[in-house]
């Protein structure tokens, strides 16, 4: 009998707390750069917050995969950034609240200055005098009440119109696709390019010409191969020189790092320069600047017109705050969250600066639901009056309170348009295509009479999955499946052939089936595993790739985390409930797999491990932790399961702190495969994890560097990691992060826990990492009752969508 230890809790933690695994937006953390100077805001006296240059790769490298220490406490206290705020000047004027307030008290003053004569000869007149005093002070006041009620009317009636014309343009017919932006118009413009005959699609799409729309019986698959591609180098957009010399002077004159300007102009674009002279604040936008970098290159810019209620430093804050939210995941924030963020970040009028951000376009505003007569900021005072001024309430209900909604064009888009697409699928009609499909199980039938299926399961139910593949091409149609990982692509074909299993990056790239006449995927059924990490960018370019009548599979794991990405769509279609969801009764074997199920559940169950399938073993601290790691990898588990330390992996809970993916590389690299790390810190023979995508980690061993860059072996397939990338996106990959891990699973697993590390724990956090091992799982154990407590009681921090309230917008709920 196995059973996790019991203790007290640990009651010290190391110097580094587990490091946050963070986006190019949240690189430069406080604890990896140089502390700020006193009086860092705008138009204080203290210099610019120094800028972190050099060093080892940023955390960026991870793409996106978010996994702080005190994840939970983080996202509780809301998006405010307190403790990096700059400091409010000193001896600032006083601003236009302040002089309202002296006016305001100075008229009050002004109405007490005389006073009636108390002499009985004049008191009769001075009594009329007075009582025509007061009639015409009421009067005045009258006068001034309805100006302001006037005013205030016509205020109300503008915002009205405003929202009219914003409901209107919604709800009015939109060709699909036009909501897309990036990458996803990009692949909208080649398809209208192919529909008008502008362009042919072979102009677009590497490949054999495509298959016919309805393809003789038999694997469609095994006609048409797909062809390895070779990797290519990321190539940034091309820059004059003039236009970053010129962002160079800019940035020199600001104190910034010359070395950002290619980042600004490939943010800014060509105009760089100019616009960082208007409007310095700007360097927001590059990914890993904060705000107060941006205050002292303002500052250096401005000099004393530089101030803290800047317009433009609060327009920019707006869209900072709500970049920081999606890399937690978020695809909109309530509007008093980014009130309170503003408020940390010393913006004298929060209130303003969202009225201001949404004027402007910086933002968009959400009110799904809400009555029109409602405040986009999110004032419901202000709402109820414009109610009271016209007198719509008389025949209303009482309106519900609905959170307003704040969001970025980029996300808010594609999430409507995934919205539009997913209902298209689940409306097209299917089953009249003449197809008879095989009595194989309750999945398969739910796809037989449905253009959208949502399926859930652990790892034994991706065979349930892939069997919808093969039941597809047994019924004619063109068919294939679609993993988040290379790894999982592996697994996938094991089960359903080769030529009919690709990554979902690689299908969307022109990997696999090639594309009808109009563009979409030559596909009638698609199944995407790990349908939990597809982001909603990613799910917007999907959908749109599908043509009508064609069968989307939705098919992961509820309880592993989240995507890199900003967005939840797996979750948030099980929550629409708007399409049929078959969920999977076929349990993981074995002791791994039963206590993994457990978890699942929030029960940290004891289990039955005869052959030593689970081995807890505990530690005091981060140093011996470390040890053991190392002891288990390279020498417990090859000596005593047979498993080769290639097959083995590391899991830990960040980058940072004494047991984190740093320090363990470190000591694994030293044991297994010491060397001067020749190329850019790397030796042919050092596993090395490489952040090829938002969210995407493969892992390989590195084999040689040339002039392109340095040449990795994954599982037999060649990963080339360009030269530029190779200090920003490459990293030892002995141990990973529970998110760089999502995806992948290995013979043998060494789950680490650190005592520093028990803030960074939760439920889903133990489901993925403890889930990741096959046949072996050890734990290193060293944080005691905080294990049990985060698999019963913690759970991942929500993520604010929009996508449920969405679809049920357009489809009517299933009955469950």
């Amino acid at each position: 009998m196995t059973a996790l230890p019991q203790g007290s809790a640990p009651g010290s933690t190391a110097d580094e707390s587990a490091e946050a695994e963070v986006a190019p937006e949240t690189a430069q953390a406080p604890a990896e750069e140089p502390g700020s100077p006193e009086g860092a805001g705008p138009g204080g006296t203290g210099g610019a917050r120094s800028w972190a240059e050099g060093g080892e790769p940023a955390d960026g490298a991870t793409a996106g995969e978010a996994e702080p220490a005190d994840a939970a406490a983080a996202e509780a206290a809301g998006p405010a950034d307190t403790p990096d705020a700059p400091d409010a000047p000193a001896g600032e004027e006083a601003g236009p609240t302040e002089a309202a307030g002296g006016a305001e008290a100075g008229a009050g003053e002004a109405g007490h200055d005389a006073q009636p004569d108390a002499s009985d000869a004049n008191a009769n007149a001075t009594t009329a005098n007075a009582d025509a005093d007061a009639d015409a002070t009421a009067k005045a006041a009258e006068a001034a009440q309805v100006s302001e009620a006037a005013a205030e009317l016509a205020a109300q009636r503008e915002l009205r119109a405003r929202i009219a014309a914003r409901k209107a343009e919604k709800e009015a017919p939109i060709p699909a696709g036009t909501k897309l932006s990036g990458t996803a118009a990009d692949l909208l413009a080649a398809v209208r390019a192919v529909e008008s005959g502008e362009k042919s699609g072979a102009a677009f799409f590497a490949g054999p010409p495509p298959a016919p729309r309805k393809p003789a019986p038999g694997p469609a698959q095994e006609t048409a191969p797909a062809r390895p591609r070779a990797p290519e180098p990321a190539q940034a957009p091309a820059t004059s020189a003039e236009a970053l010399d010129s962002v160079r002077g800019v940035l020199r004159r600001g104190g910034a790092p010359e070395a950002l300007a290619a980042q600004v102009t490939g943010a800014l674009g060509e105009q760089a320069a100019e616009r960082l002279g208007a409007d310095p604040w700007q360097l927001l936008a590059v990914p890993g600047v904060r705000p107060e970098q941006a205050d002292g290159f303002a500052r250096a810019l401005l000099g004393a017109e530089c101030r803290p209620d800047d317009e433009r430093r609060a327009a920019a804050l707006v869209g900072w705050i709500l970049e920081q939210a999606a890399v937690r995941g978020h695809t909109a924030l309530a509007a008093d969250d980014v009130r309170k963020a503003l408020a940390g970040r010393s913006v004298p009028d929060p209130d303003e600066a969202v009225q201001q951000a949404i004027a402007e376009g910086v933002v968009l505003v959400f009110q799904d639901g809400l009555a029109e007569e409602s405040d986009p900021t999110g004032n419901a005072a202000d709402a109820a009056d414009a109610a009271d001024i016209d007198g719509a309430e008389e025949a209303a209900e009482p309106a519900e309170p609905v959170q307003v909604l704040l969001g970025l064009d980029r996300y808010a888009l594609a999430e409507e348009s995934l919205a539009d697409g997913l209902a298209r699928l689940l409306n097209s009609p299917v089953g009249n295509d003449g197809s008879v499909w095989p009595e194989s199980g309750e999945l398969v039938r739910a796809v037989a009479g449905s253009g959208l299926v949502a399926h859930t399961g652990g790892e034994a139910a991706r065979a349930e999955s892939a069997a919808v593949v093969t039941a597809a091409a047994a019924a004619g149609l063109r068919a294939a499946g679609a993993a988040h990982t290379m790894d999982g692509q592996r697994r996938l074909a094991e089960l359903t052939g080769p030529l009919a299993a690709f990554t979902l990056a690689g299908l969307l790239s022109g990997e696999g089936p090639g594309r009808d006449a109009d563009g979409t995927l030559a596909l009638d059924v698609l199944v995407v595993q790990d349908a939990g990490q597809v982001d909603v960018e990613t799910a917007a370019i999907l959908v749109e790739s599908l043509a009508d009548g064609c069968r989307l599979v939705l098919s992961g794991d509820p309880g592993v985390l989240g995507p890199a990405g900003a967005g939840q769509v797996f979750q948030d279609l099980l929550a629409a409930r708007v399409c049929p969801v078959v969920a999977s009764r076929l349990p993981d074997p074995g002791p791994v797999g039963e206590l993994v199920s457990g978890i699942g559940i929030g029960e940290l169950n004891q289990v039955e491990a005869p052959g030593k399938e689970v081995v807890i073993v505990p530690v005091r601290d981060a140093g011996e932790a470390v040890h053991r790691s190392v002891q288990l990898l390279a020498d417990s588990i090859p000596r005593a399961f047979g498993i080769p330390v290639e097959q083995a992996q590391v899991i830990t809970v960040g980058h940072g702190g004494s047991a984190g993916t740093r320090a363990l590389n470190a000591a694994l690299k030293q044991r297994l495969n010491p060397g001067p790390g020749r190329f850019g810190g790397f030796d042919p023979g050092d596993r090395a994890a490489y952040a090829k995508d938002l969210g995407r980690t493969v892992v390989g061993t590195v084999v040689e560097a040339d002039a392109e860059g340095l040449r990795l072996d994954c599982a037999g397939t060649p990963v080339l990691v360009p030269k530029e990338r190779v200090e920003s996106a490459l990293r030892h990959g002995w141990a990973l992060t529970a998110h760089q891990a999502i995806g992948m699973r290995w013979p043998a697993v060494v789950a680490v826990l650190p005592g520093d590390a028990a803030q960074g724990l939760n439920r889903a956090w133990v489901y993925t990492a403890f889930g990741r091992a096959e046949r072996h799982l050890s734990v290193v154990h060293g944080v005691d009752q905080a294990l049990p407590r985060a698999v019963a009681e913690v759970l991942p921090a929500p993520r604010t969508t929009r996508l449920t309230p969405l679809l049920h917008g357009l489809v009517k709920p299933a009955e469950q």
